[in-house]
């Protein structure tokens, strides 16, 4: 061993970044290099009757326009959202109706607001209600979880329970804005098609467009080697890698495709809105009688998208009756997809500010309620936990954060115009894996080079893969480069679920695990070319578990809330983790930290407003949807507890990129009622919802001592 894996080592791409040498996908100059600019639909549900593009075609320098009677054709994509400009349908506002391509990035948006378009506009609905009468049950939610389980007799136990909380939330639709927009650069040269896209995986764009356009794999190159974030949004293709491939081979030159940010709500992706009914039912010492947890939300009419918020009411705690339910209407709205801890940053939201309420119900202290409804095994299958120290991250939390002493009584703290109150939410998160290959070589000059098809999205996986690498070899971190982010290099899966550095990381290490061994036996120089390893993970990383595998943490929160604006500030942000052998300390804070900014806006300032009557989001901007600066974020601090798990991995780790979101907001929202004595049940918790409940609190002749809620109040004990 090197000591390699666990330390803060820097990252290797750090100053290609901050020098402007590391070259995003827009950032690729081909002689003759063409821009193009998409047309959003302007109907919300129709088809196109006509597209005039004489005015677009007269702007200098636009080489062409691509509507869906001249485009070219594709195959029926099993991704609906991808069959771009190949009929009339409209199937939802901002579809792309057509594409300009230009010489230049102003000709093209030019000539992209010159295009005219006719619809025979149709009677469309885009109205989420708990109540909506095209509501169905799915046969699943995503990730193949059921999406109805039941154990016991939750409703007749929750009748009889000593205790009872009836409670309703809401998760507004939330959107991924990665700091790079999605975009690609494709040109076609002899029959092979060469992409730079942003995407969270090289291997996944490459398999889309084989099929599309109906080529080998093997004639296609995709390269991804820096992408500004994605949260979700690149874990699939999007239209503009089809768009660039559309419009290269028809114009014959080289096409980017870089998508406004104002058009990202409508064609990659959102977190579709929640509706969340919790019922808990408890006995007198705060355990757990029943727990049904009921989620409603909706999907596009051309692809099925279900939000999996029920699913971690299946893993935290236990009771002997429970049911967990998924519905979902089908409606006239943009596609959701994938946003950082689908269904676990919702549904954990609703959940723990429901045991919240259960606390303050019994009179419990909310840490010690968590603590006694921990399971002996996960609840839903049954099957022991690998590891699960969530008690522990529970009580190092409470210890660093100053729990002890905390007046549980709202509006118990106060300073001149300011409520301070505190808050705490467990947080879980899956253990996923999927098999990938690995390449290293030892090279005549003492260096190493590992090769693997994975993607850094910004999480440092080139750092921690190197790290991985070293240490399977047993030589300095120095000594060893690493390559990433193209088709042409070993295959791997793409970057999502918290699952890359698990599955990267497994074949990287058997690679370098099996050259250090051809290494000790080999006699004599090197070669010229060097000596190659090669392992794939097939057959082990997708092997069937015994074990329920998660990720653990718990998250406190101190809030200030100001009685006279309504705004909220959050002085402190702690977060406690198990999750594994932490692999790399400085990219594993980084990653725990942005997952709580990022809960942290969703608590606060994050929201998007569907509205009724365009079928489209109004907030679809960084102007409107407001993501939190660093003036939001005062003092946030991540620690983890040193985690053995030998069934996971040979690294022993588990993924951190997604945990960090998941228990944030429900953090917030019970301190900010520890602080108010009012509940609130609907995010973001912006200034004017704030205040109003305070002014409601007010009118109704109540100090702001004391519980109380804004509406949809509990059912209090029997």
């Amino acid at each position: 061993m090197t000591g390699s894996l666990g330390a803060p080592a820097e990252r290797r791409e750090g100053r290609e970044k901050v020098s402007g040498t590391a070259r995003y996908a827009a950032e690729y100059h081909y002689p003759g290099l063409a821009q193009a600019w998409p047309v959003p639909a302007a109907v919300a549900r129709g088809r196109v009757t006509g597209v005039d593009t004489a005015a677009a075609l007269a702007v200098p320098g636009v080489l062409a326009v691509l509507t869906h009677e001249h485009a070219p054709r594709i195959a029926e994509p099993d991704d609906a959202t991808l069959a771009v400009l190949q009929n009339a349908r409209v199937p939802h506002r901002g579809w792309f109706v057509a594409l300009v391509v230009a010489e230049t990035l102003e000709a093209a948006r030019a000539g992209a607001a010159a295009v005219r378009v006719d619809y025979a506009a149709e009677e469309h609905d885009a109205t989420l209600t708990a109540s909506h009468p095209g509501v169905y049950v799915p046969d699943d939610a995503n990730a193949d979880y059921p999406a109805v389980r039941e154990r016991g007799d939750p409703d007749g136990a929750f009748g009889s329970s000593a205790a009872r909380v009836d409670v309703a939330y809401r998760v507004p639709p939330l959107h991924n804005h990665p700091m790079e927009p999605h975009a690609s650069t494709a040109r076609w040269d002899d029959g092979r098609l060469t992409v730079h896209t942003s995407s969270q995986g090289a291997g996944a764009v490459r398999g889309v467009l084989a099929g599309l356009f109906g080529l080998p794999e093997e004639r296609i190159v995709v390269t991804a080697e820096h992408v500004g974030g994605g949260f979700g949004s690149k874990g699939t293709p999007r239209p503009d890698v089809v768009l660039a491939a559309m419009a290269a081979r028809q114009t014959g030159r080289a096409v980017t495709v870089a998508l406004p940010r104002r058009y990202l709500p409508a064609v990659v992706g959102h977190r579709a809105p929640t509706l969340h009914r919790l019922r808990l039912g408890a006995d007198a010492d705060g355990r757990l009688t029943s727990l049904v947890h009921e989620v409603t939300t909706h999907t596009s009419r051309i692809k099925e998208f279900v939000e999996q918020a029920a699913v971690p009411a299946r893993v935290m705690y236990a009771s002997p009756h429970s049911r967990t339910e998924h519905r979902v209407a089908a409606l006239d709205v943009p596609s959701p997809s994938w946003m950082r801890a689908p269904g676990e940053a919702p549904g954990m939201y609703a959940l723990e500010s429901a045991m919240d309420e259960l606390a303050g119900e019994l009179g419990i202290d909310p840490v010690e309620l968590r603590v006694r409804n921990e399971p002996d095994v996960e609840p839903d299958s049954g099957r022991p936990f690998s590891s699960r120290h969530l008690v522990e991250c529970l009580r190092e939390g409470a210890r660093r954060f100053g729990w002890e002493g905390r007046d549980p009584r709202p509006g118990s703290r106060r300073e001149g115009p300011l409520l301070l109150g505190t808050g705490v939410a467990a947080a879980t998160y899956p253990v996923l894996v999927s098999p990938a290959t690995a390449s290293t070589r030892a090279l005549p000059d003492g260096t190493f080079l590992v090769r693997i098809n994975a993607t850094d999205i910004g999480t440092g996986a080139r750092t921690v893969l190197a790290q991985v690498g070293a240490d399977a070899l047993g030589v300095p971190l120095e000594r060893v480069r690493i390559e990433v982010g193209s088709t042409e290099l070993p295959p791997a899966p793409l970057a999502g679920g918290s699952s890359g550095t698990a599955s990267w990381g497994w074949a990287v290490h058997e690679a370098g695990a099996r050259l250090a061994r051809r290494l000790a036996e080999h006699r004599g120089p090197l070669p010229e070319e060097g000596l190659d390893a090669r392992a794939d993970t097939t057959g082990s990383a997708d092997a069937e578990s015994d074990w329920a595998r998660h990720a653990f943490g718990a998250h406190f929160a101190e809030v200030a809330v100001d009685t006279v604006t309504g705004e909220v500030r959050v002085g402190r942000l702690l977060g406690v983790y198990a999750a594994g052998r932490i692999l790399n300390a400085r990219t594993a804070r980084s990653q725990f930290v942005g997952g709580m900014t990022m809960g942290l806006g969703m608590a606060l300032t994050e929201g998007s407003t569907m509205d009724a009557a365009f079928g489209d989001f109004a907030e679809s901007d960084l102007a409107s949807y407001h993501v939190p600066v660093h003036a939001d974020v005062d003092r946030i601090d991540a620690h983890w507890l040193d985690e053995e798990d030998p069934r996971l991995n040979p690294m022993g780790s588990k993924g951190i990129g997604e945990i960090g979101i998941v228990g944030t907001a429900a953090a917030i929202g019970n301190a900010v009622h520890h602080a108010t004595g009012v509940r609130f049940r609907e995010l973001p918790l912006t200034p004017d919802r704030v205040l109003a409940g305070l002014l409601g609190r007010r009118a109704a002749g109540h100090a702001l001592t004391g519980p109380a809620t804004d509406g949809s109040g509990p059912v209090r004990g029997a």
